[in-house]
């Protein structure tokens, strides 16, 4: 799909949402591969199948969107609104650090962290927590304490 069109697709989903006409968002089994999704209202969009490998989904609003069986592959998710998205089990845990809202979010069917800035593996995860906080082992403390309570409920 290009770009224009996911525009317009867009376009009327918001409008759809504000009860002002416009059409609920149906891009199931669509190719949005490399879209530009960032900042996009997507809340209650149907995207179960789509391609979104390598799409900019920055900061987006998926609030209850069906992403069930999508391809997230590469895709950049930092700052996402996860809430009740169907076909996605995330867990989203607070981490009390000096930052504001500061939260390590797990993606189990993708095997994705994501942190600050961060994006990646559980073993790219530690690494970066080792180089940003080694000189304060309170604070990297802090963080395996909720990746270990995040590995521990994906166990189970």
């Amino acid at each position: 799909m290009k770009q224009k069109e996911l525009d317009i697709i867009l376009e009327n989903h918001g409008k759809w949402l504000r009860g002002k006409g416009g059409k609920k968002a149906d891009i199931n089994n669509v190719d949005l591969g490399n879209a530009n999704l960032r900042r996009a209202n997507l809340r209650r969009a149907d995207l179960k199948g789509a391609d979104l490998s390598n799409a900019d989904l920055r900061c987006a609003d998926l609030r209850g969107a069906n992403l069930s069986y999508a391809n997230l592959s590469n895709a950049l998710l930092n700052w996402i609104i996860w809430q009740d998205i169907e076909g996605l089990t995330v867990i989203c845990v607070q981490v009390d650090t000096t930052r504001k809202n500061n939260q390590i979010v797990y993606i189990k069917e993708l095997d994705i962290w994501i942190t600050g800035c961060f994006q990646g593996t559980l073993d790219e995860l530690k690494a970066s927590v080792e180089q940003t906080h080694k000189h304060n082992e309170k604070l990297k403390k802090r963080y395996y304490r909720v990746i270990d309570f995040i590995l521990n409920e994906v166990a189970e």
